[in-house]
């Protein structure tokens, strides 16, 4: 059986063309209505007792579509043509990997830079700001910041876009003190 994330792929290309075209005729906000869409279907498709709603053997594509719809509250428009045609070719359950996918492609289409900040301790909404306005000032382009906790780094953070990493953890500088020291 295929990965669900190759099975949702052409659908959040396609779902992410279609949110293009869309914003082109209403304006660039569309592609946030669009990920906001796509992440209230993965959170119903997600949600306990949705799988017995999808599979129900009773129910027309349609109808599971329509039920989809309004308990995700997605209102009028490509959207729920969209859930129709994943209802109809039983895609629903790859809901959470189309929404992934296309904030991948909605944050390339916008430039914006994917950050992974790992602290030692949690971090407050301003603690957040305050990163994400550092690394949009140093990279002059729109961040996305995601936070993990992890407490062996003793303290302070480390953070990671694509390839380069910059560790400002207590664990980090430790590291590099006994590696200058060896040498």
């Amino acid at each position: 059986m295929a990965e669900p994330l190759t099975i949702a792929r052409p659908y959040a290309e396609a779902a992410f063309q279609l949110a293009v075209d869309d914003a082109q005729h209403h304006g660039a906000s569309q592609l946030a209505v669009w990920g906001e869409g796509l992440q209230a279907l993965a959170s119903v498709v997600q949600a306990p007792g949705a799988e017995a709603l999808i599979a129900n053997p009773a129910l027309s594509a349609g109808q599971i579509a329509q039920a989809v719809i309004e308990i995700a509250g997605i209102g009028v428009g490509p959207i729920q043509g969209f859930v129709q045609v994943l209802a109809a070719n039983e895609r629903l359950s790859v809901a959470a990997e189309i929404a992934q996918l296309f904030e991948q492609a909605r944050d390339a289409h916008e430039g914006v830079i994917d950050a992974r900040v790992t602290s030692a301790f949690p971090m407050n909404d301003a603690q957040v700001a305050d990163v994400v306005a550092v690394l949009t000032q140093r990279h002059g382009r729109p961040v996305k910041v995601s936070v993990d906790v992890d407490a062996d780094l003793i303290g302070g953070v480390s953070i990671r876009i694509g390839d380069e990493v910059t560790d400002l953890s207590v664990r980090g500088k430790l590291s590099q003190l006994a590696s200058a020291l060896m040498h």
